[in-house]
């Protein structure tokens, strides 16, 4: 699987700078330790950013990727997210939201029929700069957002409006400025502003 230069950068700005959290990466980051956060600190919001793919018909096709393990669309019940309220999972990853005749929302709606109150999720292969940008957009309008499908649109809105580029090795965000790592430094400046970067991703389940 292709590389995620901007994970890191992406899960360290919203567990340190826009919301106070947890974040794991890599070997850390398997279905033992998220089942175990979960139940040991409870926290309302899990965000997960990694590949993840959906193929119709037989649901064990269909995967998020852990570190060394694969969690398929019918063993999605192992997060157990019905032990404890989960406010909002987020997906940050490609084709999350998608479905079949069979499953029609694909991860998100079965993680909402799972116990999730919300999950944000994407209906295409996202770019992981377009990613980052949006999903630090959206923490930020969250922060003040009579609810989430309004912290959405926002960073959404602003996306579209120009008001979030890169430039001189930075994301400039509306009230933030982020220096990328060099992975993404000599990347050629995206245009942000298409909907490629911001429209994929929609909310499931209660806006609220």
């Amino acid at each position: 699987l292709s590389p995620l230069p901007a994970v890191p950068l992406e899960l360290q700005q919203i567990t340190q700078e826009l919301w106070l959290g947890k974040y794991f990466l890599n070997e850390d980051f398997t279905l033992a330790n998220l089942r175990s956060q979960h139940q040991s600190n409870q926290f309302p919001i899990i965000h997960l950013a990694t590949h993840a793919e959906f193929l119709p018909g037989d649901p064990s096709n269909s995967y998020i990727k852990f570190w060394q393990d694969k969690l398929t669309l019918d063993r999605i019940g192992e997060l157990q997210l019905n032990q404890s309220p989960v406010e909002l999972l987020v997906l940050s990853a490609c084709n999350t939201a998608i479905g079949d005749a069979e499953v029609e929302l694909g991860f998100a709606g079965l993680a909402v029929n799972s116990g999730v109150k919300s999950a944000l999720a994407s209906l295409w292969y996202v770019s992981d700069m377009g990613t980052l940008a949006l999903m630090t957009e959206f923490y930020q309008s969250l922060q003040t957002a009579p609810i989430k499908a309004e912290a959405l649109r926002a960073a959404q809105i602003a996306m579209l409006q120009g008001k979030v580029y890169v430039e001189n090795g930075e994301l400039h965000g509306t009230n933030a400025r982020i220096v990328l790592p060099p992975a993404l430094k000599n990347l050629r400046p995206e245009n942000l502003s298409h909907p490629y970067f911001w429209s994929a991703f929609i909310m499931v389940g209660n806006p609220w």
